[in-house]
């Protein structure tokens, strides 16, 4: 049985609970409206169960771009957890 984690989000008004693999294959944008590139992964604290960070599979056009975000040895670039300001049809990343 696969296992599945659930995202908190933030809210006004209180908590709303997403399904991780809701957010699979969704876009990721900045804050600014600059579109970042696909969600890769999301990382977690394997000792205390916290999420960790966002990995971002960079688009064609995000990788000419300096973007001003750290990156993984492969190219993506990782985003804390908290950075994660709303999940709709993008997920949008404070920048």
């Amino acid at each position: 049985m696969p296992v599945e984690f659930i995202v908190q989000q933030p809210k006004a008004g209180g908590m709303s609970d997403i399904l991780a693999e809701n957010l699979s294959g969704k876009a990721v944008m900045g804050s600014d409206g600059t579109e970042l590139g696909m969600l890769y992964n999301i990382t977690m604290d394997l000792k205390s169960g916290e999420l960790d960070e966002v990995l971002i599979e960079p688009d064609e056009e995000t990788m000419g771009r300096n973007v001003s975000l750290d990156t993984d040895e492969a190219g993506r670039y990782r985003v804390p957890v908290q950075a994660v300001q709303a999940v709709k049809d993008y997920i949008v990343v404070s920048r």
